[in-house]
């Protein structure tokens, strides 16, 4: 069992690393590959900057967990997809912005598979 939660730790902790480095090397594909348009000027480059950040730094954080046993580096993406999918909603709810229930979910979905992860595989705070 515990080597099942290590892959589905795992897996996304490479996604994120992947899609983060992305942004460095191929913004215009990074951004297709999300669905969102790449943005022009000042604004491209905090969408570059923001965006390859928030995956670069939530995959390093989730290989970290993996490699110290550590619970913060778990918490820590966890508390992040959490949060995004949050604002999801607030967007949807608040400022007219399309529902989008399947990144809700995965981003749900992965949360708890991190906080399952920091009590079933982490063996220090």
């Amino acid at each position: 069992m515990l080597k099942l939660l290590r892959i589905l730790v795992c897996a996304p902790g490479i996604l994120f690393t992947f899609i983060g480095l992305r942004w460095a090397i191929d913004p215009a594909g990074a951004a297709k590959g999300l669905d969102v348009p790449l943005l022009e000027g000042l604004a491209r480059s905090s969408q570059i900057a923001d965006t390859g950040a928030f995956f670069l730094g939530m995959g390093l954080m989730i290989l970290t967990g993996l490699l110290t046993a550590r619970k913060v580096w778990f918490h820590t993406p966890a508390l992040l997809l959490a949060i995004t999918a949050l604002y999801r909603v607030l967007a949807w709810l608040l400022h007219d912005a399309a529902f989008a229930p399947q990144l809700i979910g995965v981003e749900v979905v992965i949360a708890t598979i991190l906080f399952v992860a920091a009590e079933k595989l982490a063996t220090k705070p």
